[in-house]
């Protein structure tokens, strides 16, 4: 993976341990999620791991997905989420600030927020490449292609 100047910017390096300082820049989104930027193969030349701060606004949902090879890690700082998931997203679990949830590999879920504000959780992924092997799950809730939220820096 090679590393992008443009979030490296953000990084302090020390000698063997780099800090990003207050929370880092809320600079990037995917499937209607806000990231700050964080850690990864990107800025820090992480080989195996990742880390974001996202927010996920009232009312959005980040269409059904598959995280293809990679655990997935939360922890809610704000905010009450639903998970559907499972095939057909068949199953579902609601979850509020204080609650970690681990994502399995393969699981197909769609996240919504269900709260009154914004959600707000860490993100801790076992990938250093962040949202390259995230693969569309069917959605009744995903708009048409061309409508659609594109990944973006």
């Amino acid at each position: 993976m090679e590393m992008r100047k443009d979030l490296m910017e953000y990084v302090e390096n020390h000698e063997g341990i780099q800090v990003i300082r207050g929370g880092g820049a809320d600079n990037r989104s995917w499937n209607g999620i806000r990231y700050k930027t964080g850690l990864s193969g990107k800025n820090v030349g992480s080989k195996n791991l990742s880390m974001n701060l996202a927010t996920v606004p009232p009312g959005a949902i980040a269409y059904a997905h598959i995280h293809d090879g990679f655990e997935v890690m939360l922890f809610l700082l704000q905010g009450k989420v639903r998970h559907d998931f499972g095939p057909d997203l068949k199953f579902s679990v609601e979850n509020e600030a204080g609650d970690f949830i681990y994502i399995e590999p393969g699981v197909p879920h769609e996240v919504f927020n269900i709260g009154d504000g914004p959600l707000i959780a860490v993100v801790a992924r076992s990938a250093a490449d962040e949202w390259d092997k995230i693969v569309d799950y069917p959605s009744k809730y995903r708009p048409s292609a061309a409508a659609s939220d594109e990944k973006t820096t």
